[in-house]
């Protein structure tokens, strides 16, 4: 059986086409078209289950109404969570994404790219992956509308979201001073990402303040599954640590692991804070404590920024860039030292 096409619509009904297009795409009050008409056009459209040619439409207004999504693995509490919270608002706003993941390969992501950039998506949003700097500025200078979230890169000029992450660890190494802990080591990445550093300058800065000693651990996750083995010989190199903070969901989960296989104790023998938080960290024992990024607030502005950019296409704007606050929540492995 045909498809039905809006030119069948319009014929049934004696209208015109473009009248018909007006009711499809909610412009009929616009357009001063009678609620009779409307309803007319609108139960046709149900009874003949008639559906947009969406090529058609992309074609006709420049828009697909497809978003593209750059992560470095989106299977990431974190990350998994973010996507989830864009899909539902994107959704609701008749917008569709794309979900991609590079795995941490230059090479992927930039392929990766090209598949989003040949799919004519409207936007990107992207927790910028390293060695895409120079293929996002090309993008840039296009005017396609590319928002970043969880790190920025100074000299890439766009807009971004992100939280506080130097003071959020800084409250958290705090928190660990005040409950009488000395010996705070700091496990984190080898990396340049700017999220990062900033984790990282927050520990500095708590322990330079309290004229305490740092112990830090960059861990080279190229490795993969050395990661284990690479935190064993930190903990038995840092004998007299009582507490470790761990920069990132997966360093803390592999941190655990780390325990387990050495028999140290939460809280007993380590004070623990994850930043990020995870349902696991709530089934240990004790419970870890975390530092806890707003998920929501984070998919809420993010989107705000591109529709701005996708409503806007073409007037040059200054960037917009947000920090947000991040909140501990404190569990049972970093209660006051015994």
């Amino acid at each position: 059986m045909k498809k039905p096409s809006i030119k069948d619509i319009a014929s049934r009904l004696n209208i015109s086409i473009t009248t018909v297009s007006f009711v499809i795409n909610g412009k009929a009050k616009e357009k001063n078209i009678s609620d009779a008409l409307t309803k007319k056009v609108l139960d046709l459209v149900a009874e003949l289950n008639y559906q947009p040619n969406a090529l058609a439409k992309s074609l006709r207004t420049g828009k697909t109404q497809i978003l593209g999504f750059l992560v470095d693995d989106i299977s990431e509490p974190f990350f998994a969570a973010i996507a989830r919270h864009l899909d539902e608002i994107a959704s609701d706003l008749g917008y569709k994404i794309l979900f991609s993941s590079t795995r941490n390969n230059t090479q992927k992501a930039i392929e990766l790219l090209q598949i989003l950039k040949d799919r004519h998506v409207d936007g990107y949003i992207m927790a910028l992956p390293e060695g895409l700097e120079d293929e996002v500025k090309k993008l840039i200078k296009t005017d396609a509308p590319v928002v970043l979230f969880d790190r920025y890169v100074p000299d890439v000029k766009t807009d971004y979201v992100i939280i506080d992450n130097q003071e959020s660890v800084y409250q958290a190494t705090r928190h660990l001073l005040d409950n009488g802990y000395k010996n705070i080591g700091f496990v984190t990445l080898e990396t340049t990402q700017s999220q990062m550093i900033d984790r990282l300058s927050g520990y500095q800065v708590a322990m330079a303040e309290a004229g305490l000693p740092t112990a830090v651990k960059e861990v080279d996750y190229k490795a993969g599954a050395d990661s284990i083995a690479q935190m064993t010989a930190y903990f038995k190199s840092e004998k007299k640590l009582d507490a470790v903070i761990f920069a990132a969901n997966y360093i803390c989960m592999d941190g655990l692991r780390t325990f387990k296989k050495m028999g140290i104790k939460i809280h007993q023998d380590l004070a623990v804070v994850s930043f990020d938080d995870f349902e696991l960290l709530e089934f240990c024992d004790p419970p870890v404590t975390a530092i806890v990024q707003p998920l929501s607030a984070i998919a809420d502005n993010v989107m705000k920024i591109l529709l701005s950019r996708l409503n806007k296409a073409g007037q040059a704007t200054g960037n917009t860039q947000v920090k947000l606050p991040a909140h501990l929540t404190v569990r049972g492995s970093s209660l006051k030292k015994a």
